[in-house]
């Protein structure tokens, strides 16, 4: 195996260690192969991350191997990298990296860093988002023109609520449209937004979306997972490699683009080619800030008008105000006594998720890490 070698990346210098070990064996892929991808992408992919707290997903043997997620700031971060101090619902808290230049990602990238696990919000104001961030996940029996259906009918509900998506796949079978909102609400407030999209989407097409936590309900359709929404959850940022075998890539795409879309053919190679011709086809995301107003209007009367509060949070977040139990609905009739056996099951059906509902929304765990939750999914 070859010894380390030295990149120059931004006028500093990246030392890469055991540059030749294979990270995807089944594309014979290499640490440095991932490095430099990286590095095609730099600007994209420190566009997506810049000043954001980022949680890495590390593969120190390869994608085969094993790994974990990496919360807290790396040891011996250098000190041209810049922190941020955040909490996690726990009440724990940690510094953690943000990174602000390619040279960071490289950086990163020689860890063994496969996948960037930003926060919504930036170092200078960590309690309050400046994204808003939809995850559309395909559950078994749909696909991804499945998910670009939803992404469609998405775009209209933001459209009609005075706020632009821009759309990404996520490196499987599912989408990502991103918003960037002022930074002028709480996770808990966010969250209550995204419920609102999903709520619409549900209703405009109750077949084909659903928003309900309970994978035994879901059925064959879209899941909105508003609980990506949460304090401490995160989803992969653009550009960023997929642990799978052939290296996929969550890749940024224009609307118009988002049909002819084939996900399998984002990878690490072809990625770069497009960008060389393409460029950050999201680059202009930080020019635009919206307001939450219009989806938080439709929150209050969903409440106001149909009784619908908030939804579960996932199972490692403290009780919420207001949360029932966090019971799956076909256990909580089977638990009832006979005499409640009616009531649990409306009770069970009322939560359109079953996991608990709170309307004051939340604090919620990102994508696992050390100590401080499980990863969640993403299409």
């Amino acid at each position: 195996m070859a010894g380390a070698v030295e990149v120059e990346v931004g006028g500093r210098t990246v030392r890469v260690s055991n540059p030749d070990k294979v990270y995807f064996p089944e594309r014979g892929y290499t640490k440095m192969d991932m490095v430099r991808y990286y590095l095609a992408v730099g600007d994209g992919i420190t566009r997506a991350l810049r000043d954001r707290p980022t949680t890495l997903e590390r593969y120190p043997d390869g994608v085969t191997g094993e790994s974990f997620f990496q919360k807290r700031a790396p040891k011996y971060l250098p000190d041209w990298i810049p922190t941020a101090h955040i909490t996690f619902p726990s009440g724990r808290s940690a510094d953690e990296m943000c990174p602000t230049e390619p040279a960071a990602v490289a950086w990163a990238a020689n860890l063994g860093a496969v996948t960037f696990h930003p926060w919504p919000v930036r170092r200078d104001d960590t309690d309050h988002p400046d994204e808003l961030r939809i995850d559309l996940d395909p559950q078994p029996g749909t696909d991804y023109a499945d998910a670009v259906r939803a992404a469609h009918e998405l775009r209209d509900v933001l459209d009609e609520a005075g706020l632009r998506g821009w759309p990404k796949t996520s490196g499987g079978r599912g989408l990502h449209v991103f918003v960037p909102i002022e930074p002028r609400w709480t996770f808990t407030q966010v969250r209550r937004a995204a419920i609102a999209c999903g709520r619409q989407l549900e209703h405009r097409m109750p077949d084909h979306v659903t928003i309900k936590w309970w994978k035994e309900e879901r059925g064959a359709r879209i899941f909105v997972d508003y609980n990506q929404t949460a304090r401490d959850r995160t989803i992969a940022s653009a550009y960023s490699v997929r642990p799978r075998p052939h290296a996929p890539v969550s890749a940024p795409l224009r609307w118009e683009e988002i049909d002819d879309a084939v996900p399998e053919d984002f990878d690490i190679r072809s990625m770069q080619t497009r960008y060389a011709e393409a460029g950050d086809v999201h680059a202009d995301m930080d020019d635009h800030r919206f307001g939450l107003e219009g989806l938080l209007e439709l929150a209050r009367r969903d409440e106001a008008e149909h009784g619908l509060g908030d939804l579960p949070y996932p199972p490692e977040y403290p009780k919420m105000p207001g949360e029932p139990k966090r019971v799956q609905p076909s256990r909580a009739k089977r638990d009832a006594p006979a005499g409640d056996a009616k009531k649990a099951g409306r009770s069970a059906a009322g939560t359109r998720g079953g996991a608990g509902e709170t309307a004051s929304g939340g604090t919620g765990p990102t994508k696992g890490g050390r100590g401080e939750a499980t990863p969640p999914g993403e299409g």
